[in-house]
């Protein structure tokens, strides 16, 4: 018989990925992955009102942005009703469950004579041992679990521990309700079962559904998966993530500019450690993850660490792959895809010989964007405040003498140019700061950019050359304007 190790991510489609959703992903996949077993995702779409097929593609799309891949098909928990029905007949059938009568208006007061006295249990199990004979007329039943009376259901959590719920605290779950329709705790139970799923990973806001699930394996005879339960994440301040800590779907940081590799490592080490270690490859990650690992407490989430991180995977990527990125960027961002349009061949190689300066700086793909602004822009360039600040009538003068200076320059690069300019400041008696700001203001739009001399050989001759020659003239052009 086999013994191989089966996960599974069962998100429900009400939003977008978010990041305790994605870390859960990832523990799931690395523990399955790490010991060649099977990583599976299934849809939990049982609420028709709030599931939407935009949810289901955003869930998907993050998965796959965040290289988390699934084995099989998606399973959609909604289509399985049926086999749920089943399963709650099957235990009516053989004395585990049984039909309840009660009405929404008896259900509302029992629940408040419980909160009342302090009681966790808020149904009082009227029906439990009574004769449908006595139903009242025009009452459709639910039906509830014959959950144990006394004594003690245990969890042995890989996470939380040995834990303990007296049975008397529990209520007699609702496994279908009166429409027919499966709970969520019966339809989780049966599908975990189906699939065959042996390590059931999810957040510690499930851990009395724990409990409530194992009375339901226990009632079935079924073996029970292991669990563990993953303290949830926090914000910086310790209080429970909301938006302006980072509680936002995979969408958002894609479009944020951080790299999928960095944002699994950062999920990673959210909760679980190895040492002091941070940094870890995909294949360092899958030899080195375990449950036993993973803190008791709630992990704090840190943008800061998060772009450090982001930083350090940015200089480590080949620069071909960071262009690649750069373009699935555009392709998601609002207006990208006019930038997009510029990337012709010429651009794209520029972009490419700028990369390595770019990247030393850049902590996040749109800051790359950003500093790569100077190689994508159309001429002729509409330099910032800053800049027009620098070119001043004499500046653009000394600009137009430059230009003519440098077309003399036939082997291009940044040594050659800066020999040139050099040369150029000597020969009119300027200081070389008073040639190279308006020359980045000319070339670039701004008064900050890489290297100026590396900015000549990426633009090239002919480009750097028009730019010069468009700043040069533009006063003339601007007095006719006034």
């Amino acid at each position: 018989m086999s013994h191989a190790v089966v996960t599974r991510f069962a998100p429900s489609p009400t939003g977008f990925l978010h990041i305790g959703g994605a870390r859960t992903a990832l523990f799931n996949w690395l523990y399955a992955r790490g010991r060649g077993g099977k990583f599976l995702l299934r849809i939990e779409d049982t609420d028709r009102e709030r599931s939407t097929p935009g949810a289901i593609e955003a869930i998907i799309s993050g998965l796959k942005w965040l290289g988390i891949d699934w084995d099989g098909e998606v399973v959609y928990q909604f289509s399985r009703s049926q086999r749920h029905r089943e399963v709650a007949e099957g235990l009516l059938a053989s004395g585990k469950a049984y039909r309840c009568y009660a009405t929404p208006e008896e259900l509302a007061v029992m629940r408040e004579a419980a909160r009342r006295e302090g009681r966790s249990r808020l149904y009082d199990g009227r029906w439990r041992d009574r004769d449908a004979a006595d139903a009242p007329p025009g009452v459709r039943p639910t039906i509830r679990l014959k959950a144990p009376l006394d004594g003690e259901t245990v969890v042995d959590d890989q996470v939380q521990g040995r834990v303990v719920w007296r049975n008397e605290h529990l209520d007699d779950l609702v496994l279908l309700r009166s429409d027919a329709t499966p709970t969520y705790m019966l339809a989780v139970v049966v599908d975990d079962h189906d699939m065959a799923v042996t390590h059931i990973i999810r957040g510690d806001d499930h851990l009395t559904n724990g409990a409530r699930q194992k009375q339901i394996y226990d009632a079935l005879g079924w073996p029970v998966p292991i669990m563990a339960h993953i303290p949830l994440i926090h914000g910086p301040d310790g209080t429970k993530m909301s938006k302006r800590h980072g509680a936002l779907g995979a969408d958002a940081y894609q479009a944020m500019g951080y790299l999928p590799a960095a944002m699994r490592n950062y999920l990673l080490r959210l909760g679980w450690s190895h040492g002091d270690r941070e940094i870890f490859s995909t294949a360092e990650m899958l030899a080195a993850f375990d449950l036993r690992a993973i803190g008791r407490s709630p992990a704090r989430f840190d943008f800061a660490k998060l772009e450090s991180l982001n930083a350090h995977y940015m200089r480590e990527t080949a620069d071909a792959v960071l262009l690649d990125e750069i373009e699935r960027l555009l392709a998601r961002v609002a207006g990208g895809d006019r930038i997009a349009a510029r990337l012709t061949t010429a651009v794209r190689a520029r972009t490419l010989a700028a990369m390595p300066g770019l990247k030393e700086r850049a902590k996040t793909l749109v800051e790359l964007l950003d500093a790569a602004g100077f190689i994508l822009a159309q001429r002729p360039i509409t330099p910032d405040e800053k800049a027009v600040a620098l070119l001043t009538p004499q500046a653009r003068e000394l600009l137009g003498a430059l230009a003519g200076h440098l077309q003399a320059v036939e082997s291009w690069s940044a040594e050659s140019t800066e020999l040139a300019v050099r040369g150029f400041s000597a020969a009119h008696d300027v200081k070389l700061g008073a040639v190279a700001q308006p020359l980045r203001g000319a070339l670039t739009g701004r008064t900050t950019s890489p290297g100026i001399f590396d900015v000549l050989a990426v633009l090239g001759k002919e480009e750097s050359l028009a730019r010069l020659k468009d700043q040069a003239t533009l006063p003339v052009a601007a007095r006719k304007r006034d």
